[in-house]
């Protein structure tokens, strides 16, 4: 009763879109702990740090851009006002700091385990 590679490698992408959305969920609502905008920029170099450990682990790209996809799709569904009028992420310096930030970090994530990708795949002879 083996697992196959194929299956692995489909568990690992799903773990980490899963984890990238969690960080997009957690930070949702955290980000504008003491101190306000520190607390944002922090969860953004950790989601920064997602990826590239993600895509420089699994030495893909596609390792990489899954937590930001993750976090782009959890952390702005969340910040859609509600019919109600409530929002989770304000229109503070510390809310705009974790979403356009964390956007940021997510593309230059991804950006950076494509790089490293390019670097560490076998070259033709």
């Amino acid at each position: 009763m083996g697992t196959s590679p194929r299956a692995l490698t489909v568990i690992g992408y799903l773990a980490l879109f899963v984890l990238g959305a969690v960080q997009g969920v957690i930070g949702s609502f955290q980000y504008s702990r003491s101190p306000a905008p520190f607390i944002a920029i922090l969860l953004v170099l950790i989601l920064f740090a997602t990826c590239v450990l993600a895509g420089l682990g699994l030495r893909t790209y596609s390792a990489g851009i899954l937590p930001a996809l993750g976090w782009v799709i959890a952390s702005f569904i969340l910040a859609m006002p509600r019919p109600n009028g409530s929002v989770i992420i304000e229109a503070s310096s510390a809310g705009q700091w974790y979403l356009y930030g964390g956007a940021l970090a997510a593309a230059a994530g991804a950006a950076v385990a494509f790089y490293l990708w390019l670097r560490t795949r076998p070259r033709p002879s």
